[in-house]
């Protein structure tokens, strides 16, 4: 999956949000084992983990009272010093991380005065800054409208194919997800299906996602179709 934009998708309450976590390590695993370079998960140190994982998560950041480039800057927090002194290798990775989100121009803004998409452009370059080889982001287009939705998917496809980064994100847009990513994990209560959106429409993966009674996968279109 290297390169590539995956995600992770269900009904309500299956589960979306708590794999994802626990693959961040920000909650305990339920069951299972969980393995990163060849070792479980509770061998990494924090320091490993967070050169290794980055994390955006849905939760409102702590103070919005921070410009932009304060909040994209502490993505460096795995690799400075103890009093957080950034280095020029720091800030070349914040610029490149500011240049490729397209936010340059709003660097210097205050985060309260920033729309829904702008700062969710800027906790993804926070995410870029911090250098890791995976991203993992919970609901990434929460709150946003079609248009921005899209966008966003679309600007994390091209960062994971340019960086050739691993990005897996939640999603309730099943439809953009089927039509942007490389690969997709149906999760379900008994039996899970995994692979690209079309080895999963030709295994009928999406057609008992939801009651056929209300709503039904159409193969050809990649959508849902509600039954009247």
């Amino acid at each position: 999956m290297k390169g590539e934009l995956a995600s992770i998708v269900g009904i309500n309450g299956i589960g979306k949000s708590t794999l994802l976590r626990t693959l961040g390590n920000v909650q305990p695993k339920l069951s299972g084992s969980i393995t990163l370079n060849m070792l479980p998960m509770e061998q990494h140190t924090i320091a490993e983990l967070a050169a290794e994982v980055s994390v955006v998560l849905t939760e409102p950041i702590a103070s919005k009272n921070l410009t932009v480039l304060e909040l994209i800057s502490l993505g460096r927090q795995p690799y400075t010093n103890w009093i957080g002194t950034l280095t020029s290798d720091d800030r070349d990775q914040i610029s490149m991380a500011l240049d490729m989100v397209q936010i340059s121009e709003l660097k210097s803004k205050k985060c309260y005065e920033l729309s829904d998409g702008q700062l969710q452009r800027v906790m993804i370059a926070r995410a870029i800054a911090q250098d890791t080889q995976l991203v993992l982001l919970d609901e990434p287009t929460t709150h946003l409208d079609l248009y921005h939705k899209v966008q966003i998917l679309k600007l994390l496809k091209s960062i994971a194919h340019t960086t050739k980064k691993t990005i897996l994100f939640t999603t309730h847009e099943i439809e953009i997800a089927i039509q942007l990513c490389d690969k997709m994990l149906i999760l379900e209560k008994h039996q899970s299906s995994f692979g690209s959106p079309c080895e999963l429409i030709q295994q009928k993966s999406f057609e008992n996602l939801f009651p056929t009674d209300t709503i039904t996968f159409d193969a050809q279109t990649g959508s849902f179709r509600v039954n009247k």
